[in-house]
């Protein structure tokens, strides 16, 4: 069974940082890319940044680059997400993803 289980949400600062982490499960994760996304309050969930099964190649939304970065662990099974220079349009539930399997989500607040 596929299972994701992200964490490392919280309330932060505007220009500070956090780091999200999501576990993998139940699958060959070493061969998978894999997709961060999230979704604000009353707003679609939407595409934040994607890593190749090796994490070579990476990829964001215009909206987070330059302060967001996705990196993979392939020997613990986890995908991270270092998020610097917080904004408070950043607050969102974060859920990391591959195919159709979602993660549960993890709560992020930027706000004074």
């Amino acid at each position: 069974e596929v299972q994701l289980v992200e964490s490392g949400g919280g309330l932060v600062q505007p220009g500070g940082s956090l780091r999200l982490s999501c576990a993998a499960f139940g699958f060959t994760f070493s061969n998978s890319a894999m997709g961060w996304f999230r979704q604000a309050p009353g707003k679609e969930r939407e595409f934040v940044g994607g890593i190749s099964w090796s994490g070579g190649i990476t990829y964001y939304a215009d909206s987070v680059k330059g302060r967001f970065a996705i990196s993979r662990d392939n020997a613990e099974n986890t995908v991270y997400l270092q998020m610097d220079n917080l904004k408070p349009e950043d607050t969102a539930v974060y859920y990391c993803n591959i195919g159709t399997y979602w993660g549960q989500g993890t709560q992020v607040t930027v706000s004074s």
